[in-house]
């Protein structure tokens, strides 16, 4: 005896078939985020959210040419200090935020180049999956991801700071990655099954 009814089992059997549409989906996410984030690394404010996370990161910091003194050098979202402007400027923090800029954007194309490219495709997704894996060590390295201690109970471990919030989205971005990284696979296999297929009947 069927346990739904007729609609719900139709509903459930559509709903059971959104993976195919559901894997685009991902890759078209993952590449706007990486094409808008990518983008807004070649302004300023974006590249001085990111001097904390660089600064304190032991594959990053020999980027910036005076990583440990940023504490004192940060601005809020839409602020201008020139003096502190300046030292951004003294820090290669604007250089190194472009050169991130200009990998994150390229990342973002080979993850849609799967529509022409499979090969390609498939280094878009390799990269993303290997990008979050970078940033989601910043949680490690980097003391303004957590609440500092300024007077309430609740800081350090586990109380995530606006900043490791973000980070720890990245969790979202590698799974989204080894999804690609599969269907990628799959396409790329399905020419040389074929071709197996067509010697196999010739035999």
């Amino acid at each position: 005896m069927n346990s739904f009814p007729s609609l719900l089992r139709t509903s459930l059997e559509r709903a059971s078939k959104l993976d195919k549409l559901g894997i685009h989906l991902i890759r078209i996410g993952v590449a706007i985020i990486f094409l808008w984030i990518g983008a807004l690394k070649f302004v300023p404010y974006e590249a001085d959210s990111i001097t904390p996370f660089v600064a304190n990161s032991p594959v990053m910091s020999f980027f910036y040419h005076h990583p440990h003194d940023y504490k004192e050098h940060l601005t809020h979202e839409g602020q201008l200090d020139p003096v502190k402007r300046e030292w951004q400027v003294e820090n290669n923090t604007y250089e190194f935020s472009k050169g991130l800029g200009t990998v994150e954007i390229l990342i973002g194309l080979m993850v849609l180049s799967y529509a022409f490219s499979r090969r390609l495709g498939m280094l878009g997704s390799i990269l993303a999956f290997l990008t979050p894996l970078v940033t989601l060590s910043f949680l490690f390295t980097t003391p303004e991801a957590w609440v500092p201690n300024l007077g309430d109970a609740d800081f350090g471990f586990p109380y995530l700071s606006g900043g490791g919030r973000l980070v720890l989205k990245d969790v979202l971005m590698l799974a989204g990655g080894v999804v690609m990284i599969a269907d990628s696979a799959r396409a790329l296999l399905k020419p040389a099954q074929a071709l197996n297929v067509d010697r196999g009947g010739r035999a």
